[in-house]
C-alpha cells in the first residue's frame, strides 16, 4: 500500500473516531430541558440558602500597635531567644521577622505562654468544646491573624470569634499578655537593679523592723526613753532636792534649838527632811541592783546609779535601728531611680487603634455562597444535557460509546446475578 492511500485512511479512520458536536442541536436541547435545568438550579439555591444560614455568623475585632523602638529592644537578649523557640506556622504572609522588633512582638504574641494564659482568662477550653489545650490552641490560631506592615512597621491584631465581645476582649488581652510578658522577661540592667534592690528592702525592711521591737520592749522594760536627757533631768531633780534638803535640816535644826523632840512643828520638819532624804536614795540608787532586775518597782525613772548601764544598751539598740533606717531611705530612694530607669529602658507598648466590638459580621457571606452555589449547579446541569445528547447523537459503533455500552451491560448484568 502506497503512502499516500495509508494517509488517507488514517484520515478516514480520524473522522470516523471523532464526535461531532452540533451548537444548534445542543442549543435545543437545553432549551427543551429548561424546566428541569430550572429545578436543578432551584433546589440548588434552597440548598445553599439552608445551608448558608446554618454556618453560624462569626465577628472579627482588630487592634494595631506601633511598631516599638529598635534601640530601647535591643537591650532584651531574652525575647530574641524566646521568639526563636516559638512555632510562627499561624503568621500569615511570611511578615515574622526576628532580627526586626515588630518580628519579636509577633513572635511573643504566637507564643505558647501567651494563647495558654488567653485560654485561661477565656475559658476557651468549654467554649470551643476542647478536653486539651493544643485544640483550643489551634482553634485560636486559627480565628487570630497577626500581620506587620512592611513600610510602617505597624502590628495588626485581628480576632475573629462568634461573640463580637469576646472577639473585642480577647484582642485586648493580647495586648494586656504583650505588655506583661515583656516586662516579665525583660533583662535589662535597671530591671536587674530593680529586682536586686527589692529584695535587699525586703531583707532591711525585718531586720529593722526586728531592731525597732527589740528597742521599744527594751525602753518599756526599763523605762528608758533617752538616757542623756533622762541623766540630764535626774542631775536637776538631785540638785533641787539637795537645796530643799539643806533648807529642810536648816530649818530642824533651828526648831530643834526652840522646842523638844516631841514638838509637832519638829516632828513635821523631821518627816519632811526624811522623805526628801528616801527621795534622794532612790534616784542615787542605792539599796538597788544595777543590773536592771529590780526596774519592775514603783521607780517612774531608772536611778543614776543604773542610767550608765541601761544608756549603753540603748545606745546600741538606738544606733542600729538609726542605720537600719539610713540604709532603707537610701536604697528606697535607689528603687523608685531604678524603676523609672526601667520604664525608659522596657519598650513600652503602643496602641494605635483599640478594638471595638465589631458591629457587622466579618463571615459567612452568604450571597456569595448562594451565587456559586448557583453558578455550580447551572454548570453542572448544562453539562449533564449536553452529555446526554452528544451520547443520543453519536453511533453505536463509536469506539467511546460501544466502550459506554459495553461498561453499562456489565453493570447491569452483575446486578442481575445478584439473588433476590
Amino acid at each position: 500500500m502506497s503512502t499516500a492511500e495509508e494517509n488517507n485512511q488514517s484520515a478516514t479512520e480520524d473522522a470516523t473516531d471523532s464526535i461531532e458536536i452540533p451548537l444548534a442541536d445542543i442549543l435545543i436541547a437545553i432549551w427543551r430541558r429548561r424546566s428541569w435545568l430550572a429545578k436543578v438550579i432551584g433546589l440548588s439555591a434552597l440548598a445553599a440558602i439552608a445551608i448558608a444560614l446554618l454556618i453560624p455568623k462569626e465577628y472579627t475585632s482588630t487592634t494595631q500597635l506601633m511598631p516599638p523602638d529598635q534601640q530601647t529592644l535591643s537591650n532584651m537578649s531574652v525575647l530574641s531567644a524566646l521568639t526563636g523557640a516559638i512555632p510562627t506556622a499561624s503568621l500569615s504572609g511570611g511578615l515574622m521577622n526576628t532580627r526586626t522588633p515588630g518580628g519579636t512582638f509577633i513572635g511573643i504574641l504566637s507564643s505558647q505562654t501567651v494563647q495558654d494564659d488567653i485560654i485561661d482568662r477565656f475559658d476557651l477550653r468549654r467554649v470551643y468544646d476542647c478536653k486539651f489545650y493544643i485544640d483550643a490552641r489551634k482553634i485560636l490560631t486559627e480565628g487570630t491573624a497577626i500581620d506587620e506592615d512592611r513600610k510602617s512597621g505597624i502590628i495588626s491584631i485581628s480576632v475573629t470569634d462568634r461573640d463580637p465581645k469576646r472577639a473585642r476582649d480577647i484582642a485586648e488581652a493580647y495586648v494586656e499578655e504583650l505588655d506583661k510578658l515583656v516586662n516579665k522577661v525583660s533583662t535589662s540592667s535597671a530591671r536587674r537593679e530593680r529586682l536586686f534592690l527589692e529584695d535587699r528592702l525586703k531583707s532591711i525592711k525585718d531586720v529593722l523592723d526586728a531592731s525597732s521591737l527589740e528597742l521599744s520592749q527594751f525602753s518599756s522594760q526599763n523605762a528608758t526613753l533617752n538616757p542623756q536627757s533622762q541623766g540630764q533631768a535626774l542631775m536637776e531633780s538631785v540638785s533641787r532636792l539637795q537645796g530643799e534638803l539643806i533648807t529642810a535640816q536648816s530649818e530642824l535644826s533651828g526648831l530643834k534649838a526652840m522646842y523638844s523632840d516631841d514638838n509637832v512643828r519638829v516632828r513635821e520638819s523631821q518627816a519632811r527632811v526624811d522623805e526628801l532624804q528616801s527621795q534622794l536614795r532612790k534616784m542615787g540608787g542605792i539599796r538597788e541592783s544595777v543590773n536592771g532586775e529590780d526596774l519592775n518597782s514603783d521607780h517612774f525613772m531608772p536611778s543614776i546609779r543604773q542610767l550608765p548601764l541601761l544608756g549603753t544598751k540603748y545606745a546600741d539598740l538606738y544606733r542600729q535601728v538609726s542605720m537600719q533606717e539610713s540604709i532603707y531611705e537610701t536604697l528606697t530612694k535607689q528603687l523608685e531611680l531604678a524603676k523609672v530607669q526601667e520604664s525608659k529602658e522596657i519598650p513600652p507598648i503602643k496602641v494605635l487603634d483599640e478594638p471595638q466590638v465589631p458591629e457587622r459580621k466579618s463571615s459567612p457571606h452568604r450571597a456569595t455562597i448562594v451565587l456559586l452555589v448557583v453558578l455550580a449547579s447551572s454548570f453542572a446541569g448544562i453539562t449533564w444535557i449536553i452529555a446526554c445528547k452528544l451520547w443520543e447523537i453519536t453511533d453505536a459503533s463509536h469506539p467511546v460509546k460501544a466502550v459506554g455500552l459495553t461498561v453499562l451491560h456489565t453493570i447491569r448484568g452483575s446486578d442481575s446475578d445478584v439473588p433476590k
